[in-house]
C-alpha cells in the first residue's frame, strides 16, 4: 500500500516537473517607442475675416451747381487736396463781389460814424453839444461797427462757397468712377455724392473670436489689442487669399470689442495689414490665423500615441525596466500632427507611439525601428 502511494507522488511530481519546464517565457511585445519631445509651440485660431480700406471717403458737393469739369482718371490713385471737379463758380463768384461791395459801404459808414464822435466829444466837453446828440453819435458808430462785422462774415461765407465749387479729394488714395456726369446739376442731398476714395495702402481685418478663445488669452495675460512689450510675441494674423495662397505680410491686433455680442457669444477684433501691393481689397472675405499664444517648453508627443477612452485619454510609457506603464494624461491643444500634454509626463521619459494597442500594464515591451514593426502590424502575427 505505501509503495503505491508513493508511486502515485513520483508520477504526480514528474507531471509538475514536466508542466514547469514547458511554461512560456514572458511575452514579449515589440513596439516603437520615442522621447517625449519639449518645444515652444504656438497656439493659432483660425477664424473668417472681412478687409477693408483703413480710410474710405465719399467726394460730396457742398454747392448746388451744374458740373463742368472733371479732373482725375476713374480707378487711379489722387492726392489729398487735389482738384476732382468743377462745379460752375459764376453765382458764387457775384455772391463774393456783392459782399466785398457790402463791406466796403459798411466800412465808409463806421469810418463817417467814428468821425461824427469825435467830433462831438469836445462840443459836448464845452457844453456846445447835449448828451443825447454824443450818445446817438456812439451808438451809430457802435452799430456801423456791427455792420462791418456782419458784411465780414458774409464775404468770409461767399469766398468758402466759391471754392467749393472745386471739388478736392480729402485724403490720398485711390479714385472710384464719377457718380455725376458733366453737365448735371449736383448739389446737397440726394444729388452730393461725386465719387468716393479709397486709401488701401494700410487695410484693416475684421474678424470675430469667441469668449472661450478670449478666455483662455486672458489666462495667459494676453491682452488683444493692446501691445506687451514684455513678450518676445505680439498676437499677429496671417491672411489666407481666395486662391490659398498665404499673404506675405502680418498684421497686428490693434483693437477688440470692449463686449460679448450676446446673441453670437463672440466680440470683434481688429488687425491692421501693411498692403503696398494692393493684393487686399476692401471687401473682400479670408481666412484669418491669429497667434493666440505661445507655450515655451511645453511637453508634446504625437497625435497617434495617445488613446482616449471613457476613464480619458492615456499614452503607454515604457519604465526602465522595459515594461509598459499605462499613464493618464491631460491633453491641451493640437497644432499638427502632435498634441501639449498639460500633466502626466516628463520631457525625458519615453512613450509608445507604435504597437500599443496590444499591450497590457506591465508587459515587457521590445523597442524596434517603425518599418520593422509595419509587417506585423499589416499581418496581424505577434511573437
Amino acid at each position: 500500500m505505501i509503495q503505491s502511494r508513493n508511486a502515485i507522488w513520483f508520477i504526480v511530481g514528474l507531471s509538475l516537473l514536466s508542466a514547469c519546464k514547458e511554461k512560456k517565457a514572458p511575452e514579449r511585445v515589440p513596439v516603437v517607442v520615442e522621447q517625449v519631445g519639449v518645444r515652444d509651440v504656438e497656439i493659432f485660431g483660425e477664424y473668417v475675416g472681412k478687409v477693408r480700406a483703413q480710410q474710405f471717403v465719399e467726394v460730396r458737393a457742398r454747392v448746388e451747381g451744374y458740373l463742368e469739369k472733371m479732373l482725375f482718371e476713374e480707378g487711379k490713385k489722387v492726392e489729398r487736396n487735389q482738384p476732382l471737379f468743377i462745379i460752375n463758380p459764376d453765382i458764387y463768384r457775384a455772391k463774393v463781389e456783392k459782399a466785398a461791395a457790402q463791406l466796403k459801404k459798411d466800412e465808409a459808414q463806421a469810418l463817417k460814424t467814428e468821425r461824427d464822435v469825435e467830433r462831438l466829444r469836445p462840443l459836448y466837453e464845452q457844453n456846445a453839444a447835449s448828451q443825447l446828440d454824443l450818445d446817438n453819435a456812439i451808438a451809430a458808430y457802435e452799430s456801423a461797427k456791427a455792420n462791418v462785422a456782419m458784411s465780414k462774415a458774409d464775404l468770409a461765407q461767399a469766398e468758402l462757397e466759391l471754392g467749393y465749387t472745386t471739388v478736392r479729394s480729402p485724403i490720398s488714395g485711390y479714385i472710384s468712377e464719377r457718380y455725376a456726369d458733366i453737365g448735371a446739376l449736383v448739389g446737397t442731398g440726394s444729388k452730393a455724392l461725386l465719387a468716393t476714395v479709397v486709401a488701401s495702402d494700410t487695410v484693416l481685418v475684421d474678424f470675430s473670436l469667441t469668449a472661450l478663445d478670449y478666455l483662455r488669452s486672458q489666462q495667459r495675460n494676453v491682452r488683444l489689442g493692446e501691445q506687451d512689450t514684455s513678450r518676445s510675441w505680439q498676437p499677429s494674423v496671417t491672411v489666407t487669399l481666395a486662391d490659398n495662397s498665404v499673404y506675405p505680410e502680418l498684421g497686428i491686433v490693434d483693437f477688440a470689442e470692449p463686449q460679448v455680442d450676446p446673441a453670437t457669444g463672440t466680440f470683434g477684433v481688429r488687425a491692421t495689414l501693411p498692403n503696398p501691393d494692393r493684393k487686399l481689397l476692401p471687401g473682400q472675405f479670408t481666412k484669418v490665423k491669429l497667434l493666440l499664444d505661445v507655450r515655451e517648453d511645453a511637453v508634446v508627443v504625437p497625435v497617434k500615441a495617445v488613446a482616449i477612452e471613457k476613464g480619458g485619454a492615456h499614452v503607454y510609457v515604457m519604465r526602465r525596466d522595459s515594461t509598459a506603464e499605462k499613464r493618464l494624461i491631460e491633453m491641451g491643444p493640437e497644432f499638427g500632427n502632435y498634441v501639449v500634454v498639460e500633466r502626466g509626463l516628463g520631457p525625458t521619459e519615453l512613450i509608445v507611439t507604435e504597437g500599443y494597442h496590444k499591450l497590457t500594464p506591465g508587459v515587457r515591451l521590445v523597442p524596434v525601428a517603425g518599418e520593422a514593426l509595419k509587417p506585423q502590424q499589416e499581418t496581424g502575427e505577434e511573437e
